[in-house]
């Protein structure tokens, strides 16, 4: 057993198997894996068979996880689309980060704590953990969505008001003059991003062009580059996590992006699950029985209050309830901010150490918790639809009871629908275009294309819309209960409609045509370009539809 305790390799070992056992259990019950890897942490932690001895090490690890995590988001991030959602993003962030640190502040008052004590915990679980949510939605493939689009807007601005809180906390910790912090970080800031951006345009792409004629030359550029950038922030005082981060975003512009993504995404899962497991460790039976209650009423509030925060925040800025309960469920749990937060309070002596057995059972019910809501959050809305009834637009300038049904609807512009739309507009058919993003929606009606915002898988849109007299339905988006209930509609009402869906995969494919789909595009099979192409070249008579649909399977 001593060898054991300082053998690094049988310790991972141990992890490593215990979390594949309790992960395929996991999937053949169809649960979050995220569950089964902090669950493998509690059982392996101190709280009951104690097999980590080596707790910096594994710590380690799982911070590598986040690096590669970021570093591979910043290698994916299109400046466009953060151009397209940065002022919802912004104030969505700082609205709900706000709200959630005055209601949590109120709440820890209410249970008893300190004036001190409560200022932290509400500023501290006003944060949602980046790793989790991009994890998630990169597991659903939904990074591209609207909701998911806004959530890793939220979450970037979210961790910047994190880094400021850092710099407040140090500040009293030191005595030195905030105003003095504040400037010397501002000025550290715009010296990385000037010398980032010379870097990034001078010398990366040659280097890399030069890297990428070998496959592990290139790897390895990659991944040193990560190091070497978080590293040098780590350095300056603005964490690991920004540092992959514009790690990611300055090879974003290389041409290597999916190259580099292939080969460091089996990394970042890897360490990823050492991450998860980490979080379970921090976990005891004892400290669960002792602040279960706070525990329980503050998790409470992140898991309902933040996404009713969330909701109500877009929706005030035009956006529908849906997207705005999606773009929720994904800050319904707090973040590893909130412990580093926490943690600086305590260095600062500004609070005891009392208060992070508590912190930590709230931290680790609400990841648990939000996993499932970040999974299956479209199904929670179907069922939950009525009670947003009230919030859905009714702004009759963009949705009104049209007296004749456009021959073709096309439902969802962006990306592909951009692709797709010019080759229905040579149909010479009269056509609508649906979104419930309204900054589409803005951009479509400059451009004089006619256009509604609304959510279609909402029965009322669609009859206003009269969408089952139409010939043809094109829905660009992945989301197959949204299809399926388009797919319902029509079914009840014995329509003839030739419909050509979206699915994320050809589970999903399957799936829709047996529910009725003419044609269903599969991106990661054919993408946009190559249906406009069979739009120009095939009627859209519904056999022929089917021919094409058949062909392809």
């Amino acid at each position: 057993m001593e060898e054991f305790a300082h053998n690094l390799f049988l310790q991972l070992a141990v992890v490593l198997t215990t979390a594949s056992v309790l992960a395929l259990v996991a999937y053949r019950i169809k649960q979050p894996l995220i569950i089964a890897y902090i669950l493998a942490g509690l059982i392996i932690g101190p709280g009951v068979l104690n097999f980590t001895q080596d707790a910096e090490v594994m710590k380690t690890l799982s911070e590598v996880g986040i690096a590669f995590l970021l570093f591979l988001v910043g290698v994916n991030l299109d400046w466009r689309q953060i151009k397209d959602v940065g002022p919802v993003a912004l104030f969505s962030g700082m609205g709900q980060a706000l709200v959630t640190s005055g209601a949590g502040y109120l709440i820890g008052l209410l249970l008893g704590f300190g004036v001190i004590e409560s200022v932290f915990l509400g500023v501290a679980f006003a944060f949602s953990s980046t790793i989790v949510v991009v994890k998630l939605l990169a597991d659903k493939e939904e990074l591209e969505r609207l909701y998911g689009r806004i959530s890793i807007g939220i979450l970037i601005v979210q961790d910047l008001l994190a880094m400021v809180i850092l710099l407040v906390i140090s500040a009293l910790r030191d005595n030195t003059s905030l105003g003095a912090l504040l400037t010397v970080s501002l000025l550290k800031v715009i010296a990385v991003v000037a010398v980032l951006w010379l870097i990034a345009h001078f010398i990366l792409p040659k280097l890399f062009r030069y890297a990428a004629r070998s496959q592990e030359l290139l790897f390895l550029s990659a991944i040193g580059w990560c190091f070497v950038l978080a590293s040098v922030l780590l350095f300056l005082g603005f964490g690991i996590e920004i540092g992959a981060l514009l790690a990611g975003l300055s090879l974003a512009g290389t041409g290597f992006s999916r190259e580099i993504e292939a080969k460091i995404r089996p990394l970042r899962d890897f360490f990823l699950v050492i991450f998860f497991i980490v979080l379970g460790t921090n976990l005891t039976i004892t400290s669960l029985g002792d602040v279960l209650v706070p525990a329980l009423i503050f998790s409470a509030f992140v898991l309902i209050g933040n996404p009713l925060i969330v909701v109500g925040v877009l929706r005030a800025m035009g956006y529908h309830p849906r997207a705005g309960f999606l773009t929720g469920t994904t800050v319904a749990q707090i973040s590893e901010f909130s412990f580093i937060v926490l943690g600086g309070g305590i260095a600062a002596g500004l609070i005891t150490d009392d208060i992070l057995p508590m912190a930590t059972v709230v931290g680790l019910t609400t990841i648990a918790a939000s996993s499932y809501l970040i999974m299956y959050n479209d199904q929670v809305y179907h069922r939950l639809e009525w009670m947003f009834d009230w919030m859905a637009p009714k702004n009759p300038k963009r949705q009104k009871r049209l007296e004749k049904a456009p021959e073709v609807l096309l439902f969802g512009y962006r990306d592909m629908g951009a692709v797709i739309y010019p080759s229905l507009k040579r149909l010479k058919k009269p056509m609508l275009v649906v979104d419930y993003d309204p900054h589409q929606i803005d951009l479509l009606q400059e451009k004089g294309i006619s256009s509604m915002y609304g959510d279609v898988a909402n029965d009322e849109l669609l009859m206003s819309i009269r969408a089952h007299r139409s010939k043809l339905i094109v829905t660009t988006i992945p989301d197959r209960e949204v299809n399926e209930e388009i797919l319902r509609y029509l079914k009840r009402r014995r329509s003839k409609v030739t419909v050509v869906a979206t699915a994320k995969n050809q589970e999903d494919a399957t799936y829709l045509y047996d529910r009725g789909a003419t044609f269903v595009i599969v991106p990661s099979v054919m993408g946009g370009e190559y249906f406009s192409s069979l739009v120009r070249t095939k009627k859209t008579a519904k056999r022929s539809w089917a021919a094409v649909a058949k062909k392809l399977a």
